[in-house]
């Protein structure tokens, strides 16, 4: 496999985790809310779980956007 065909698979492979992110919040955050050190900061371990979803999806669509040009 040349190095194109790899960057344009691995750019539909970190969309993939991106989207399974978001749609893994709302089942892990129950989970969370029941350590003690976390129960104060619920909002900023949501938000930082949403960053992380955007990063990884903005990194998948820039490989496959890269791939076209």
């Amino acid at each position: 496999m040349d190095k194109k065909k790899f960057h344009f698979y691995y750019g539909i492979v970190l969309l993939a985790v991106g989207f399974g992110v978001f749609y893994r919040i709302p089942q892990v955050m129950p989970h969370v809310e029941t350590i003690e050190f976390f129960r104060q900061k619920l909002g900023v371990v949501k938000a930082s779980f949403y960053i992380l979803g955007a990063m990884v999806i903005m990194a998948g669509v820039i490989k496959i956007y890269k791939n076209f040009k």
